[in-house]
Formats: C-alpha cells, sequence, structure tokens
C-alpha cells in the first residue's frame, strides 16, 4: 500500500465524535504530522447530548474549527428508510451503525473539498468494520483523497492506552476505565461493545442503572401495555396515533415509546467483515417497532411472488450496507426493486407494547390482498371442488416420476 507523504499534509478533515479515539487524534495528528491543522468535522445523526460541548472540546484540544452537519433528516429519509424497507437485517442486526456511516462520510468528503484539506482522518480501529465503510464511501466520492486511520499507525494497542495517552495530553474525558463501554449512538440505535460483553458467559447487566441509555429492561418495563397505530404510504411512515408527523420525528415518538416497555433489545455475536466475530448489545427502540410494522403490512399488501423475493434480495441488500457497500450499483439496483415492491404498502398497523414484546393487534389496508371471504371457514363464493384439479396438475411430475421407478423396478416401486 502507498504511504502517505507527510510532509505535503498540511491540512487534515477529521471525522470527530468527541469520543475516546477522535479527542486523542487530534493531538497526536500534531505530533506526527508536522503540526499540520486539524479540521473537526462532526455529522449530526441524532447522537443528541454528545455533542454538548463539542466545539469547545475541539478547540481546546488543538482543532482549529469545528463543523456540526446536522445530517439527521438526510440519514433518515436516505439510508435508513430504505434499508427498513428492504427488511433488511444482517444476523438480527438493524444496521445502525452501518447506514450512518456511509451518510457521515459523505458530509466529511464535502468538508474536504470546501477546505481544500490534503487528507480525511478517522478513528476507527483496524479490525472494525466502520474503517471500510468510511473509506469506501471517501473512494466514491473522492477517489485520490488521502486516508489517515491512526489506529494503523501508532504504537497505542488498548483503549486503556487511549485513556493513559489522553489523561497525559490533558485531553478531557467523559469516561473512565470502569465504564469504557465502546459506544456508537445516533437516533436509530446506541450500541455497546468490549468490558465484560467481551466474555459470551456473561449476562449483559440490563438492571444496572447507567447500562442501557435508550431502553429499560423488560423486567422494569411497565405493568401496563401501550397501543399505538403506525400509517405508511408506501413504505413510509406517515403518521403515529393519528398525527402527521415528519419520519424522524416519528422515530424519535418511537424510541421513546419502545424505550419505556424494554422493545428492542438485542445481544448479538455478529461476524464482521475482517473475519472475526465481535459481541454487541444492540438498543433499536423506535427501529424495532418500525421494522415489525412495516413487516406486517407487507404480508397483506404484497403478493406471494414478491414477498418472497423480497426477502430473499433483504439478505444480499443486509449485507451490502454491513460491508460498507452503500454506494455501489447493485445496492441501487436493488433499492429500485424495493421501491417497486412499495407502491401498494400503504396502510394502519396497529401493535400492543408488553415488557419487550410487540404484538400484532390490528392490520388495514385499501391495498390488501386478504380475502375473508376466501379464506373463512364458513360459507363463501370459493369452490372446494377446483382444488381436485389443481392437485392433479400440481402433483403430475410426481406421478409420472413414480411410473418411471415402478416401471424400472419391475413393476415395484
Amino acid at each position: 500500500m502507498k504511504k502517505i507523504d507527510k510532509e505535503k499534509i498540511k491540512k487534515v478533515v477529521l471525522a470527530y465524535s468527541g469520543g475516546l479515539d477522535t479527542s486523542i487524534i487530534i493531538p497526536w495528528l500534531k505530533e506526527n504530522y508536522n503540526g499540520c491543522e486539524v479540521i473537526a468535522v462532526s455529522g449530526n445523526v441524532g447522537q443528541a447530548d454528545e455533542l454538548d460541548g463539542l466545539e469547545e472540546k475541539a478547540l481546546k484540544t488543538g482543532a482549529s474549527k469545528l463543523y456540526v452537519l446536522d445530517l439527521t433528516d438526510e440519514y433518515v429519509d436516505g439510508y435508513v428508510i430504505p434499508t427498513m424497507k428492504a427488511g433488511a437485517v444482517y444476523e438480527d442486526y438493524l444496521l445502525g451503525t452501518s447506514t450512518a456511516r456511509p451518510c457521515i462520510a459523505k458530509g466529511l468528503v464535502e468538508i474536504a473539498k470546501k477546505e481544500q484539506a490534503d487528507a480525511i482522518c478517522h478513528g476507527c480501529t483496524g479490525k472494525g468494520n466502520d474503517q471500510v465503510r468510511f473509506e469506501l464511501a471517501i473512494k466514491h466520492f473522492a477517489p485520490d483523497m488521502p486516508v489517515i486511520a491512526p489506529w494503523r499507525e501508532w504504537d497505542i494497542k488498548s483503549r486503556e492506552e487511549e485513556i493513559a495517552y489522553a489523561e497525559a495530553h490533558n485531553v478531557p474525558l467523559k469516561i473512565n476505565r470502569e465504564t469504557n463501554y465502546s459506544k456508537d449512538k445516533n437516533l436509530w440505535h446506541l450500541s455497546h461493545e468490549g468490558l465484560d460483553l467481551e466474555d459470551t458467559g456473561c449476562e449483559p447487566q440490563y438492571e444496572k442503572p447507567g447500562f442501557l441509555e435508550m431502553s429499560v429492561s423488560p423486567i422494569d418495563a411497565p405493568d401496563t401495555p401501550t397501543y399505538l397505530e403506525l400509517d405508511f404510504d408506501k413504505g413510509v411512515p406517515v403518521a403515529l396515533d393519528g398525527v402527521k408527523m415528519t419520519t424522524k420525528e416519528i422515530i424519535l415518538k418511537l424510541n421513546e415509546l419502545g424505550g419505556k416497555n424494554g422493545v428492542g433489545i438485542t445481544d448479538i455475536v455478529e461476524n464482521r467483515l475482517i473475519g472475526m466475530k465481535c459481541r454487541g448489545v444492540y438498543e433499536t427502540p423506535g427501529g424495532t417497532i418500525l421494522y415489525k410494522a412495516h413487516e406486517m403490512l407487507e404480508t397483506i399488501c404484497l403478493d406471494k411472488a414478491t414477498m418472497h423475493e423480497k426477502q430473499r434480495i433483504a439478505i444480499t441488500f443486509a449485507e451490502l450496507v454491513y460491508n460498507g457497500q452503500w454506494f455501489t450499483p447493485l445496492r441501487e439496483a436493488l433499492s429500485a426493486f424495493v421501491d417497486k415492491t412499495q407502491e401498494t404498502v400503504t396502510g394502519k398497523v396497529k401493535l400492543k407494547l408488553y415488557k419487550g414484546n410487540i404484538i400484532k393487534a390490528g392490520l388495514w389496508s385499501d391495498w390488501s390482498l386478504y380475502s375473508d371471504d376466501l379464506a373463512t371457514f364458513g360459507e363463501s363464493d370459493y369452490d372446494q371442488t377446483d382444488s381436485a384439479g389443481f392437485i392433479n396438475l400440481y402433483g403430475l411430475p410426481l406421478k409420472v416420476q413414480a411410473a418411471v421407478a415402478a416401471k424400472a423396478n419391475g413393476g415395484t416401486l
């Protein structure tokens, strides 16, 4: 791999979250890239209070300026909803980080071009998926832009050593060695990795105060269920409990409703793109509700062949998103297929939330293919004698095979 000529790096745009990795990267860049100017860029994809005090921290740590890009609507409408409409799920993971990275990377490139930066830097480790997601998106929008990945250069080997580096360089941190989970938060989800979760034999501390942030443990959820109604138009959520809202507003409200009922907590050992398995706990309260409601509506609005084909491509779609291949012809082609399937996915879904469960409570659509007259066990216009001819034709290959086998065996099967 071609090495970066450090002498040519005068200005660097850094993907900045204010977390442990990116906080120490600012002084590290200055130390190792000839005192280069560092411009911090934070993509706001709904991480809420994590943005508080970010500018002060970035400047104090050595950045020349901080851009905070409001990407929330773009993230929801351009990445989250297309993935949800596809029904794309990667090994029970609803792709919260995976969908955010290409959106943020696109914003990084825009600032890098505006600032005429010499390189883009990110804080992803060499073990994870995010380095691929960021860099593939950067290659799409700026194929010749150098990318600096400190985790592939520096001598720091662990998050404990990162904390020590931060303390030595007076970098303020909100974490300590006891609460040092690796987290990623946006308006769709919150992930937890590291510490006790690295032992697959350890039960997550769901009831411990401070562990869950978007949700409560199902044990602590109310004893009374919560009912809600979601309206969809061509696969896109447009109203909650009869009130029209933007998709972002619906997700935020569903986070609140799902979170208080312990919905959307998942403990997964997933297969990373890099080749290793990794364990994480994900909180996706609103997203889990939205996926379930959309899936339920499709059961009455899609014909059998379309639904089954869509379920097959959902696996490929999820792998593309997980593997950082958002900006590819195949993902775009699959999205076009999905959009076509959604033309009749319009209607209302009623759900009951209760102690971590999502229970179907009603489905309605003017496009529903379900006919109670045909399905009823009572009297209907359906002629049951038609089925005999269908079975004879459907079973004809079996009958022919049986006759051939009998002849080959001297007249016996």
